[in-house]
């Protein structure tokens, strides 16, 4: 698993991590990016709503990405959610984890170029990357990108090395949405009210970043796809476009509902 330079997770970030125990008033879990260190998820914060048996909701050996509520570092604790965690946030956990892996392979590739081992890439150049780009892998992307981007960050001869593997070797990422609109107008000019409001919302989100289709379901339902290259990106456009879709055929007299597709 990748490494930290720090030993424990910040509030509010989302780790990786494998249930150890199930009880009656939680789950205890391993922090998979933290050495294993242990974590506990307290009933209230496994699920919402009533639970009447955990067990339905969560299993030892079962992988789960919770958020980080509290670290007490003296007492060795830290309080961690399960259910505070959205669909969108655990499936992009679960994607960055996999690019970082892949980034730290292409780091020891690096390393291997110089002569040098993985712990000596990551106390001369990794963690320097890790805390300057946020993870390893969108450092990667950045060198892959521009490779001067890592000059003057690290050591030249690291940078050129990174630079050279990650531009044969990283591709930009794309995050995909999904979800379908119901539109209804009873206005005689019902359907152009609805396909104006398709395009205008199409039109508004896609660019060179974002990509949005949207295809035609089954009356009165519409399914949008956005793709971009970031998950916030591809989850604002998506936003943006239900919220000019529903608000064009409303003004019109109709009306519009938004479901998440699973």
């Amino acid at each position: 698993m990748v490494r930290h330079r720090s030993e424990w997770p910040s509030i509010e970030e989302l780790v990786l991590c494998t249930v150890s125990k199930v009880f009656a008033q939680g789950a205890f879990v391993k922090m998979d990016e933290y050495s294993g260190k242990e974590g506990m998820v307290h009933l209230s914060e496994v699920a919402s709503g009533w639970i009447k048996n955990i067990r339905d909701h969560v299993r030892e050996s079962q992988k789960v990405v919770c958020k980080v509520l509290g670290v007490d570092m003296k007492r060795q604790h830290v309080d961690l959610s399960m259910r505070r965690v959205k669909d969108g946030e655990r499936r992009w956990k679960a994607q960055r984890v996999k690019l970082n892996q892949r980034a730290e392979k292409l780091l020891e590739m690096a390393a291997a170029k110089l002569g040098k081992n993985l712990d000596q890439a990551y106390d001369e150049v990794g963690f320097t990357i890790q805390e300057r780009f946020g993870d390893l892998h969108s450092a990667m992307e950045t060198a892959a990108k521009d490779a001067s981007s890592l000059s003057g960050i690290i050591d030249e001869a690291w940078a050129s090395a990174i630079g050279e593997i990650a531009k044969t070797s990283i591709l930009s990422p794309s995050y995909k949405v999904s979800g379908y609109v119901s539109l209804s107008s009873l206005a005689p000019n019902g359907v152009e009210v609805i396909r104006s409001a398709m395009i205008n919302a199409r039109d508004s989100v896609r660019d060179e970043n974002t990509n949005i289709e949207i295809y035609y379901v089954g009356a009165p339902r519409y399914r949008i796809d956005v793709t971009a290259q970031s998950y916030k990106v591809a989850e604002n456009g998506m936003q943006r476009a239900v919220d000019l879709m529903i608000d064009g055929v409303t003004k019109a007299g109709g009306k519009g509902e938004f479901k998440r597709a699973e």
